[in-house]
């Protein structure tokens, strides 16, 4: 097949989605299928260009196998709902040109991810210009993650948003998502169950700890003390305030030590918030590989998020911290699917609640044979279900069936 890919997030991004659009994307050409990539400079998650790029001007490059093309964007400093979506605009319009242009490519699928939805726009013009098929991979439900998250607000601006979803949603072949409950919401929205694909983030097998790298004393934290650690995005959506005001509610615990470990708008207020809490420590991005030593050094991880997020997204940060084999405390409402992984695995309390949060991440360090058992019960759960060959190889034979007529029209 020849795929094209249209996101604004890719590699060297190393969370979230422009990650797993990487991994996918060198394992679909490693597996001898032709790829291309339209995307933007590497931003995520501090929304600040990388070293090297530039956000103003088309450039091309080769990763991994993989043909790149970035495109310019308005990356915001501060992305709050209205300048996320000019961003996502400015992205969508650099980029048709060159979707056109990969048009005479004659992709046979041409696969956009949401966030942002508006990516789908462009790659469904391109996709018609060559009678190719089209995939929308929803990561996050955006249209209802901004409104009921209160990034962006009024009834009648959501009714356009729902409006353009629906919209875009009908006219795409073919449609994943990462958990069941958002696939039943999209099923919600009017799609068919047969046209909704779970096509969930897989967990790889983290790396074995590099020479010399030891996380808990680099940070002098003595032995026999217990680590609660958060890595990943710190944006709005994840409530880290609550893990802050946990910290603050334990510092009689002087055996428990708290790691928060990655980048986003909201990391500069959450380190204003926790000054004065001697036990607690902020972290930036590691590199992949000192994934496993980072995530390893943990006694338990921490899993906030706010309450109106439940089911909107699902955590792609959950399937490294499970591989780990430690326990995981997350906020999260009893019925939600986030508290079904959860069983056997973690504590699950309210969400937005730093007492209940608290609580639990004490019982966890001071119970480590229950943690260690939770940890094991994780750990086995990812090689079951997430193995990385496993899931993309469901995702290659579902894009193999839809475009079958096009190869061989092709």
């Amino acid at each position: 097949m020849r795929i094209l890919l249209h996101s604004p997030y890719y590699a060297p991004e190393l969370i979230s989605i422009g990650k797993y659009n990487a991994v996918m994307m060198q394992w679909l050409a490693q597996r001898g299928h032709e790829v291309r990539v339209v995307t933007a400079a590497p931003h995520y998650p501090g929304w600040r260009v990388s070293q090297g790029y530039s956000a103003a001007r088309y450039s091309r490059e080769t990763l991994q196998g993989v043909a790149v093309w970035r495109c310019p964007a308005w990356i915001p400093g501060r992305p709050g709902g209205a300048a996320r979506t000019l961003y996502a605009l400015s992205h969508a319009l650099s980029s048709l040109p060159v979707l056109l242009w990969q048009a005479l490519w004659r992709p046979h699928i041409v696969i956009a991810v949401e966030p942002p939805l508006l990516s789908f726009l462009p790659a469904l013009i391109a996709a018609r210009a060559c009678g190719a098929r089209t995939w929308l991979h929803v990561q996050d439900l955006e249209v209802d993650a901004a409104f009921d998250l209160g990034i962006l607000g009024g009834a009648r601006a959501r009714g356009s948003a729902l409006r353009l979803e629906a919209a875009l949603l009908r006219r795409a072949d073919g449609v994943s998502t990462i958990s069941a409950a958002m696939g039943a919401r999209l099923r919600g929205k009017g799609l068919p169950p047969e046209r909704v694909l779970f096509f969930p983030n897989w967990a790889d097998e983290l790396p074995v700890d590099p020479p010399g790298v030891d996380f808990r004393q680099m940070l002098g934290i003595p032995a026999g003390h217990r680590i609660a650690m958060y890595a990943g995005n710190m944006a709005g959506k994840q409530g880290l305030e609550t893990v802050v005001e946990a910290a603050r509610l334990l510092q009689h615990r002087s055996d428990i030590w708290f790691v928060l470990v990655g980048d986003g708008p909201a990391r500069l207020t959450l380190q204003t918030v926790a000054q004065g809490l001697a036990q607690v420590h902020f972290l930036p991005l590691q590199p992949l590989s000192h994934l496993g030593a980072l995530l390893r050094a943990a006694d338990v991880h921490l899993l906030p998020q706010r309450a109106a997020a439940a089911d909107l997204v699902m955590p792609s940060k959950l399937g490294g911290m499970f591989a780990s084999a430690r326990a995981t405390v997350a906020g999260a409402q009893p019925a939600t699917e986030v508290a079904a992984v959860l069983k056997d695995k973690g504590l699950v309390v309210p969400p937005e609640d730093a007492p209940a949060f608290a609580a639990a991440i004490e019982s966890l360090c001071d119970d480590p044979q229950r943690a260690a058992q939770m940890g094991a019960n994780a750990q086995a759960w990812v090689r079951s279900e997430l193995a990385r060959d496993a899931v993309l190889g469901r995702f290659e034979a579902a894009l193999e069936r839809l475009c079958q007529p096009v190869s061989r029209s092709a």
